[in-house]
């Protein structure tokens, strides 16, 4: 994994057109996209729902882990926004459905020096985020997708969407929320991404000298 982070850094790009009416949705150096490329580092996993949990730990005043039919009796929160892909994909107006992270914080028992949230995801991956983002109306824990539940590569049976920065923090197959009194990075933030990652601002790689090709998308899977 750590040889295709440094690939995607030495590619230099030829940014594509966007359509003038939709220029003001779509983050400088994107390709909007009506495919939903499949990007994942290592195995599809596979699980049982009567097994499954979602651990809670770190900066709260008690371990603890949810099931997912614990879950599914929580408010649900249905969602249509656009979402951008470091790789130079945009998908305009995706639709999610799931439990909001703001509804689903009063359970977790966070003490109030938590400032940040570390997303553990199988297989073996990890991406840090500031607890204040995940606080947003529009971050969600999905278990659909356009009105179907998610499908397996897409990250059945649970992912996080935070829509306002690049897709690589809207981690698959999430396994456990860690909080944390101070910040640390992630798997792609240790291989130089960019800590925050928001994509208005182009904030793809912690370094300027790196560079993402504008057709590595285009050599994935995609539904």
């Amino acid at each position: 994994m750590h040889n295709k982070a440094e690939r995607l850094k030495k590619v230099s790009p030829k940014l594509p057109a966007v359509p003038a009416e939709i220029a003001h949705r779509v983050p400088p150096g994107q390709t909007v996209t009506e495919r939903f490329p499949i990007l994942h580092e290592g195995d599809v996993p596979e699980y049982e729902l009567s097994t499954w949990s979602l651990r809670v730990f770190g900066e709260v005043e008690r371990e603890r882990s949810f099931t997912f039919e614990e879950l599914s009796k929580l408010p649900q929160t249905k969602i249509l926004r656009d979402i951008h892909c470091v790789t130079r994909w945009t998908k305009l107006d995706t639709e999610w459905e799931g439990v909001k992270f703001a509804d689903l914080l009063p359970l977790l028992g966070a003490k109030p020096e938590a400032r940040y949230v570390m997303i553990h995801a199988d297989e073996d991956y990890e991406t840090n985020l500031p607890l204040e983002d995940l606080l947003r109306e529009d971050v969600i824990l999905a278990h659909s997708y356009d009105g179907e539940p998610l499908t397996d590569k897409h990250g059945w049976p649970l992912r996080l969407i935070v829509p306002h920065l690049y897709f690589w923090k809207s981690a698959k197959w999430i396994r456990g929320i860690e909080f944390m009194k101070e910040d640390r990075p992630g798997f792609w933030e240790r291989n130089g991404f960019h800590n925050y990652a928001d994509p208005f601002k182009e904030e793809r790689f912690s370094s300027e000298e790196f560079i993402m090709p504008e057709d590595e998308w285009l050599k994935k899977e995609f539904d």
